[in-house]
């Protein structure tokens, strides 16, 4: 008997599902893309428990009659391909052997489709791939596909499924990116049987990426636009003050798809280079154009991989788009006002009078210090001929942080102090995070964060994801002075927050907290969640660089360093102070041979 055999054609169906319908969010991104490419202007969502009972889409687009509609669920049958030539050319979102025979070998699916020229429609009742019935039936121009029971025939993938609102987050996430690449489009997306979001169609794209993206960018946004025989590019940047902590705001299409291409992510980064700091992340929206056959969208299942026959060209021009806008943004802003690219995150107005006990300092006040903040090192000063190694030994556990002399500040950043064994240099930030995050763990556990309401409720536009997350977070984050209530759809409304982040505004650091969360896939661990919106709850909080200190302050700092169990190093790892011993220092300075 022969080893190798023909699969039958169902079971190939499912594993091609394997490859294509990952949860219930790629079934809406298949069935939405087929919409748009037989020219929908209106679409409608319809889910029931996050996709696992119901998964319709509605259009009203080319309809398919009796005859399309069976080839429709046929493998490898389309309308978007003709020859060798159109499989290297696409043109059209869909094909890569189209999924609807994967998805009905998976599902229980009901295909019902009507031409706008015919007077009644066509009706497909399917079963784990299997055609049940087929009748004539009454329907409006367009097709609706629904989805029911989706993998109920697969039940070791149907265990993997995540909880409805985790699943709800994915489908309205990726219902948001198609609705950001196609505003001509009024989609609607329903869960169930209420609207969670509606997006009208709008002649101006930047309408579409403010009401995805959140009203509040709408005066942040810059237009896009180069062309050459390379490629066209267009969209919207927004300014180098809306950053992120994560890649998710940066929305890239090509040639109308949505895709996650990491050189045009770098090019966009490129784009903004020398406006961000380290570790942030733009927030943009970037439709790049090229000739058919200069990109191959069939590189990967999903298709959001793409492979472009000049990529160095195609980067050139993104980057090139995107640093043209910004510059244009900045020469374009009003004379006197700050460049939409600050150095790094804007300083508090003052250091939080509850956690140093004592109050600020103007910002610009000069810190007396014996060193001189503009005494000039002769020209023929050279550095030391070998690198000096600090030393970081157990000086914290001796209690000694509060018996340092303090010498003053150096650049307002470094703390310069000095001990019997040498000079002490403190990272003023560093340390100061270190001592809001023991705190506030401290304050977690006995349930007693310093919280505070605010006057006018801050709203918070987040993604499904981030959405849904959040939900699953409130009571957690109500321990650390958090108040925290939805504010309809993916809107909250903050009322009260821990007194640390009152310098400044709140959204940014539950954005970050989620946006990283969701980066590394934390979803099922609230208490490794909790801990690094701790850890960024502190990084915001604390004193930052280039903030003038006086004495007191300076002092109340090494005093709480010493009430930490962990003073020498931030919650990231950094350490919060380095030693020269004296020995080292003349070493340097040839004293000793």
């Amino acid at each position: 008997m022969p080893r190798i055999r023909i699969l039958p054609d169902i079971l190939s169906n499912k594993i091609a599902a394997g490859e294509v319908v990952e949860r219930p969010a790629s079934v809406v991104k298949e069935l939405v893309e087929n919409a748009i490419d037989a020219g929908s202007r209106r679409i409608v969502v319809e889910i029931e428990a996050g996709g696992r009972r119901l998964i319709s889409v509605g259009d009203d687009g080319r309809g398919m009659d009796h005859d399309d509609a069976l080839l429709a669920l046929e493998r490898y049958a389309t309308s978007k391909i003709a020859s060798d030539e159109d499989l290297f050319a696409i043109r059209t979102l869909g094909f890569r052997g189209e999924a609807l025979p994967s998805i009905a070998s998976v599902s229980r699916l009901t295909l019902v489709s009507r031409p706008a020229g015919q007077s009644s429609g066509t009706e497909i009742k399917v079963e784990g791939g299997r055609i049940l019935k087929v009748t004539e039936t009454g329907a409006p121009p367009g097709t609706l596909v629904a989805v029911r029971d989706l993998f109920f025939n697969t039940p070791a993938r149907r265990k993997f499924l995540k909880t409805v609102a985790t699943e709800m987050g994915h489908i309205g996430d990726g219902l948001t990116s198609l609705a950001l690449g196609h505003p001509e489009i009024d989609f609607r997306l329903i869960h169930n049987g209420k609207t969670t979001r509606r997006w009208p169609a709008v002649s101006d794209s930047a309408d579409r990426v403010a009401d995805v993206l959140g009203r509040a960018l709408q005066n942040e946004l810059f237009p896009i636009a180069l062309e050459n025989e390379v490629a066209a590019v267009s969209g919207w940047v927004a300014s180098p003050r809306v950053n992120r902590s994560t890649s998710r705001g940066v929305h890239l299409f090509v040639n109308g798809r949505h895709v996650k291409a990491r050189s045009l992510l770098h090019a966009v980064m490129q784009g903004y280079r020398q406006r961000l700091m380290k570790g942030q992340f733009p927030v943009a929206v970037c439709h790049v154009s090229v000739p058919a056959g200069q990109v191959d969208v069939n590189v990967h299942p999903t298709k959001h991989e793409v492979r472009f026959a000049r990529q160095r060209d195609v980067h050139g021009v993104v980057a090139g788009a995107v640093a043209a806008a910004l510059e244009r943004a900045d020469r374009g802003r009003r004379p006197g006002t700050m460049p939409s690219a600050p150095a790094e995150r804007p300083l508090p107005s003052r250091v939080n009078e509850t956690m140093t006990g004592f109050p600020p300092p103007p910002i610009d006040r000069p810190v007396s210090s014996a060193l001189g903040e503009n005494t000039a090192l002769p020209a023929f000063v050279r550095p030391a001929p070998a690198p000096i190694k600090p030393q970081q030994t157990d000086l914290w556990r001796q209690g000694r942080f509060a018996r340092l002399n303090v010498i003053g500040q150096f650049r307002r950043t470094y703390i310069l102090c000095e001990s019997d064994e040498g000079l002490v240099i403190i990272d003023q930030h560093a340390a100061h995070e270190r001592v809001y995050y023991e705190q506030l763990h401290q304050r977690r556990q006995s349930a007693n964060a310093a919280a505070q309401k605010l006057l006018i409720p801050e709203t918070l536009e987040l993604s499904h994801r981030e959405a849904a997350l959040l939900e699953e977070l409130q009571e957690a984050l109500a321990p650390l002075g958090f108040e925290i209530d939805p504010f309809g759809g993916t809107t909250f409304a903050i009322k009260a927050a821990p007194v640390m982040l009152l310098n400044g505004e709140i959204g940014p650091v539950i954005r970050e907290i989620l946006e990283k969360a969701l980066a590394a896939g934390r979803q099922a661990d609230p208490e490794g969640v909790l801990d690094e919106g701790i850890k960024i709850m502190a990084c915001h909080g604390a004193i930052r660089a280039r903030q003038a200190l006086d004495e007191r302050q300076i002092r109340r700092l090494l005093q709480q360093m010493d009430e930490c169990a962990n003073p020498s190093h931030c919650p990231h790892g950094r350490p919060t102070w380095i030693r020269w011993t004296e020995k080292e220092l003349e070493k340097a300075f040839g004293r000793l041979g």
